[in-house]
């Protein structure tokens, strides 16, 4: 449901999500490379997923060998269809070569793909960093855990999509497909 913002004319209407996980089914693909990162994300994720209201049972998670595979395996999961929102988490670090950059670039452009591909909300939890530090912190420690931040966003896109749909059905106009088969 559109909500009205104070200060603004009471005719614009905003369209936001919420962080209510509750009757909605998420899939993860996790990437094992760098593990002792991707455990950290993963756990990161699911914990807000499930404190927000989505049943464990409706959280499939696919691990992949690395984050070169995360668009395949997105990609297939997704085409089983159930899925509200998808979280594809992974770590690189940067080395003395150009493979990060490579594998970085490709798996972030795969997975803005299948989003929009699907519209299934599609979010990158995919750590970039430096040094193994950069990621330590970013899998809960200093700079918060960037797999419950990816949680929170996939809660929200999942909300938010379903709002612009369900707005779309008020107004008489058909709800646009979404690759989110229904239960």
């Amino acid at each position: 449901m559109p909500s009205f913002m104070p200060g603004l004319p009471s005719e614009l209407r905003v369209f936001e999500g919420s962080l209510d996980a509750s009757g909605l089914r998420f899939g993860i693909a996790v990437s094992r490379f760098n593990s002792f990162i991707t455990e950290r994300l993963l756990e990161g994720a699911v914990d807000v997923l499930t404190r927000s209201g989505a049943a464990a049972s409706d959280i499939d998670v696919f691990r992949t060998p690395g984050a070169w595979e995360l668009p395949l395996v997105t990609s297939h999961a997704l085409a089983r269809g159930g899925y509200d929102a998808f979280l594809a988490l992974g770590c690189l670090i940067r080395g003395s070569t150009i493979h990060f950059d490579l594998i970085a670039a490709e798996a972030s452009k795969g997975l803005g793909q299948l989003g929009l591909q699907t519209g299934v909300p599609v979010v990158l939890g995919l750590l970039t960093t430096d040094s193994i530090e950069q990621a330590v912190e970013r899998a809960g420690t200093k700079h918060g855990n960037k797999g419950a931040e990816a949680a929170s966003a996939a809660i929200e896109q999942a909300r938010l999509v379903r709002a612009i749909g369900d707005s779309a059905e008020a107004e008489g106009q058909p709800r646009k497909r979404s690759g989110r088969r229904k239960k």
